[in-house]
């Protein structure tokens, strides 16, 4: 009984929970309900804002590239108008061109018109002129018994004559103030590069003197039979002349640099005492490196003296071998030198870069001293071994102009010719063979002999001025001036000679008679 009665209270208490349960749950879902609802008006009311907000932004998007729009629009209706406005004012100008020119072609042809009548009337008194001057023609060779060609032909012939001696005294005059103006200048620039330049006389020449103490010595470098001294000849190529003077051997060669080596050889051979042929040899062989690496070493020092730098080795090794060569008994290295300095003051003087005068005043007897000696000019074959190492152009042109073969394309050109021409022509600087001194002499009197109405000529001051003397009934006083001219230009092209000469026409007029 208590248990139904405890069952029993424990399903009522059950069933009271469970329907507290229920009625807590629907008043759960009413409250959700409405909230709800609410949520759901806030968000409405949001979204109604939010719309017409974004409503007003787009029509003010609108209303803005609406109003873009239409500006580009305006714009562009601007622009073809003022393109309209250009185009009318164009076929305006258009319209006045072609009024203009079927105006002036209108005119032209008017114009073509007299002139065509014009031309027909000169043309009939032309016609007229012409039978009057066939009328006045006709008469004249009557009167003179000459044909009109006959005197034509004269009339030219006089007025050549007369137009070539007018000619040669305009040459003349303008020469004369070329002259005036360019001499004091070049006079100025000459001597002040003369006098800042030492000179020296010529001195070498194609034998040495090669000193020894006693006899005794003399006769061991000829040794048994002489074949000590026949070793030394064939292993140098020198002549060596052993006679009576005492001390002194003579050593012969035209070669300096071989004459040289035999010098040297000698020396170590006397100090060293030992003098056979196998010795001799070994010696010479010794001597000849020895030589080579000296004139490298002369090279380089003439380099270092002139200031010039960058030179190939080659050339260096030129440049050392001119101190055992002469022209005309002028040292070369010598003569090169000072070329190169009277190149660096005159173009200094002329504005000049003086680096590149110098530098070709060296160079410019280069062409004398390779290894192999070729049938080329020296001035040619020097101008080939600088191109050849690398030389500016200017430098290559100048050296191988400075004789006239090629044409001058630079002023450095002229001045080198003018400065090889002043260190070889100065007095004391060359020396030449009487026999080629005469022959030069000779054929300057026989070019100008050559020419008509010569009577005598002289070449006096060492052949550096050539006397004429023409007969005054063959040659005039314009003839003179032009005889002096073609003279001087054919001794330019046939002759070679150091420095200038000059040419003097005189034409001497002499009246006698005799008082009795």
């Amino acid at each position: 009984m208590e248990t139904l009665t405890i069952i029993y209270i424990a399903g009522a208490l059950i069933v009271g929970v469970i329907a507290g349960f229920l009625i807590a749950g629907s008043k759960l879902n009413a409250s959700a309900k409405k909230e709800k609802e609410n949520l759901i008006k806030e968000a409405e009311v949001k979204a109604e804002a939010t719309k017409q907000e974004k409503i007003l932004q787009a029509k003010e998007k609108f209303l803005q590239l609406k109003s873009e729009h239409d500006k580009s629009v305006q714009e562009r209706t601007n622009q073809i108008s003022v393109a309209e406005n250009k185009i009318k004012q164009k076929d305006n100008d258009l319209s006045k061109k072609l009024e203009d020119a079927n105006r002036k072609e209108k005119e032209l042809e008017n114009a073509k018109n007299q002139a065509a009548q014009q031309i027909e009337v000169y043309k009939s008194k032309v016609e007229e002129v012409e039978k009057g001057h066939r009328k006045q023609v006709e008469m004249l060779e009557k009167v003179s018994g000459m044909k009109a060609d006959d005197a034509k032909a004269q009339l030219v012939e006089s007025i050549k004559a007369e137009a070539k001696t007018q000619a040669m005294s305009y040459i003349k005059d303008t020469m004369d103030e070329a002259k005036i103006n360019a001499n004091k200048e070049a006079k100025r620039i000459i001597l002040q590069t003369i006098q800042r330049v030492a000179t020296e006389t010529a001195i070498e020449n194609s034998i040495s003197v090669f000193h020894i103490e006693g006899d005794e010595t003399k006769g061991r470098i000829i040794g048994r039979e002489g074949r000590n001294i026949r070793a030394l000849e064939a292993a140098t190529g020198v002549e060596i002349i052993v006679d009576d003077t005492p001390d002194a051997i003579t050593l012969s060669c035209f070669d300096s640099i071989r004459r040289e080596m035999c010098r040297l050889a000698l020396h170590q051979l006397v100090s060293d005492g030992r003098i056979h042929p196998a010795r001799i040899e070994e010696v010479v062989e010794k001597t000849k490196k020895m030589l080579e690496e000296e004139i490298i070493e002369t090279g380089k020092r003439t380099c270092i003296d002139l200031g010039i730098h960058g030179l190939h080795p080659e050339l260096i090794r030129m440049v050392g071998r001119m101190k055992y060569r002469s022209s005309y008994g002028q040292n070369l290295l010598q003569h090169s030198r000072e070329v190169a300095n009277l190149c660096a003051i005159m173009a200094s003087e002329m504005g000049l870069n003086p680096k590149v005068a110098k530098r070709a005043g060296l160079l410019h007897d280069i062409g004398k001293v390779p290894d192999n000696e070729p049938e080329l000019p020296h001035a040619l074959l020097g101008m080939k071994l600088a191109e050849q190492y690398k030389e500016k152009p200017e430098v290559c042109n100048a050296i191988g102009a400075h004789h006239d073969e090629i044409e001058m394309t630079t002023l450095y050109a002229p001045i080198i010719q003018v400065c090889d021409a002043i260190s070889g022509a100065r007095p004391g600087a060359r020396r030449e063979i009487a026999e080629q001194y005469i022959k030069r002499l000779k054929d300057l009197e026989a070019i100008s002999l050559s020419y008509e109405g010569v009577d005598k000529t002289y070449a006096i001051q060492a052949g550096r001025e050539l006397r004429v003397i023409v007969s005054s009934e063959k040659v005039t006083d314009a003839r003179a001036e032009q005889l002096a001219f073609e003279i001087s230009q054919k001794i330019q092209t046939e002759m070679t000679y150091p420095g200038q000469v000059k040419v003097t026409v005189i034409r001497e007029t002499r009246a006698t008679s005799y008082a009795k």
